[in-house]
């Protein structure tokens, strides 16, 4: 049976997964679907990616490394992306996955100019979004968990903009019509943020950021839980 494939950019905070679990766990749990139905591999430490006969999707997930730092891994996971992304395979990229996509199919990513995005917030679907196969299951403004200092300055030239808000300029894209990326995290649920808050907030303070504020946007919502369902019923080529 295929499999998805979810490839690990990253790990999380020691004191997170011991509670939470990594990044792998957070998006099994969202997606709500039988971990059998997952293969994870760590692209930091993996040289091989399994054969595309053997995956019916994949996951990109975050990482605390930056894309602009061209790490060796990196660079071979985008260049095995770009090899499999002629193949008949969804792929969906979060966070670092998002940025990766973007730069892989000749994007630009960088820092915010406007700094660090953090906490819950409140992004808008574009048109293209509303009709997208992907996005199309949330409503026009939806809530979705932040945590990113780099984003897509410049898109591929083949991608449509799904998803934005006044901060970030391309909360979701997609490229071609079966490889999506989202900035923001589907995986994350209120605990997990809220950790987050909590790892950066000396940072965060000493940016001048209210701590305060932050902590409150945090609120709890499905509607990463329903992009990820989504996400697997199209590698299972459910209602595509």
């Amino acid at each position: 049976m295929k499999k998805i494939l979810i490839v690990k950019c990253g790990n999380t905070f020691d004191f997170i997964k011991e509670k939470y679990g990594d990044f792998e766990d957070f998006i099994i749990r969202q997606a709500a679907i039988d971990k059998e139905n997952f293969v994870v591999i760590d692209a930091q430490k993996e040289k091989y990616f399994p054969k595309e006969e053997s995956i019916s999707g994949i996951i990109l997930t975050g990482s605390h490394s930056m894309v602009t730092d061209e790490e060796d891994w990196s660079l071979i996971l985008s260049k095995w992306i770009l090899d499999i992304s002629k193949k008949d395979i969804p792929i969906l990229g979060i966070c670092y996955g998002h940025q990766l996509l973007c730069k892989a199919f000749g994007g630009i990513v960088g820092y915010n100019p406007k700094g660090i995005e953090k906490g819950t917030v409140s992004i808008k679907l574009t048109e293209n979004g509303q009709e997208d196969s992907l996005l199309k299951v949330l409503p026009e403004e939806f809530l979705g968990h932040t945590t990113h200092f780099q984003t897509i300055i410049k898109p591929p030239l083949n991608s449509k903009l799904l998803a934005k808000n006044d901060f970030e300029g391309h909360h979701a894209i997609v490229i071609g019509n079966k490889i999506w990326g989202v900035q923001f995290h589907p995986e994350f649920d209120k605990n997990i943020m809220l950790e987050y808050i909590k790892a950066d907030e000396k940072h965060l303070i000493e940016s001048g950021y209210d701590i305060q504020k932050i902590n409150e946007s945090v609120i709890e919502h499905d509607y990463g839980r329903m992009l990820l369902k989504r996400f697997t019923e199209i590698c299972n080529r459910i209602n595509f």
